[in-house]
């Protein structure tokens, strides 16, 4: 039996439709469905006052079309509809999820209007390139931010990350294939590592090569490591090595979300290392 403090908890209004109008204390309040960050995402309308609570779908920085945390395909020609819903309904303020609201009619127009069309256009980008055979990678080197939003504060990338959406659409339109018959049944891991140690001279000379590439390189660093954590799960010092190359790439990246995934994950690998060592059939 539910207590009383959790059936209060439950929705007191629904609706399935594409609106639906509320009066609150007096203030009558317009909900739009509005697809974009999740599905069942909303934004609401004040007519009288002319003010557009967003939601998730707008918020100073490049939004989340994808998120690291591994959510499923965000559906971006949604979203941009619901941009362009908002638009029409030419609020004199927006008040957004996350961060300031944005004041004034001229402003709100432009900002709302700029957003849409960043998004639209790395979208559209994305699918031409997929039109004509790229793959993921050569995509995210290809799809850039048009140069006039490129200067926009709100449309950097704080939060979320431009490559991010380029690889989360090519995925949801096309899956994880990239159309390299290479990649159909890859070496796992721990054969590539085999081969790469034997092409460099061995495991110690992967390592020498990681060590010298952390300042100048970081990101090389952080696979050479991978490739040694793939030959020795438990080797410290590789932990070690790829912990201060995250670090490094942490300090280099203006992404929120991604900062703080190298460092949670850099701290992770330098607790692992001070941990003693199991012996078989210890707990």
């Amino acid at each position: 039996m539910q207590s009383l403090e959790t059936a209060r908890r439950r929705p007191t209004h629904f609706f399935s439709g594409e609106r639906k109008t509320l009066d609150v204390a007096g203030v009558r309040l317009e909900l739009a469905a509005a697809d974009g960050e999740t599905r069942d995402q909303l934004y609401v309308w004040l007519p009288d006052r002319k003010v557009l609570f967003t939601g998730d779908n707008f918020y100073k920085s490049w939004p989340a079309l994808y998120a690291i945390r591994c959510t499923g395909y965000r559906d971006v020609r949604a979203w941009i509809a619901s941009l362009t819903r908002m638009i029409a309904e030419d609020p004199h303020y927006l008040v957004a999820g996350h961060t300031r609201p944005v004041a004034g009619r001229e402003k709100a127009s432009e900002t709302l209007t700029n957003y849409r069309d960043a998004v639209a256009s790395i979208f559209e980008q994305t699918i031409a390139g997929m039109n004509k055979g790229m793959t993921p990678d050569q995509l995210v080197e290809a799809v850039k931010l048009p140069p006039e939003f490129q200067d926009l504060d709100y449309l950097r990338e704080y939060y979320s990350n431009v490559e991010w959406a380029v690889r989360s659409i090519f995925n949801g339109y096309l899956g994880w294939f990239d159309g390299n018959p290479s990649s159909l049944f890859p070496l796992s891991p721990r054969q590539e590592a085999e081969r790469v140690a034997e092409l460099a001279g061995g495991a110690y000379a992967l390592m020498v090569a990681a060590r010298s590439s952390l300042d100048n390189d970081p990101q090389w660093t952080a696979q050479l490591c991978d490739h040694l954590l793939a030959l020795n799960p438990g080797d410290s010092d590789a932990m070690r090595l790829k912990a201060d190359a995250l670090d490094a790439l942490a300090r280099r990246l203006p992404t929120a979300t991604g900062r703080n995934y190298y460092m949670t994950v850099a701290a992770q690998l330098r607790r692992a290392t001070s941990r003693p060592a199991q012996t078989p059939g210890s707990r």
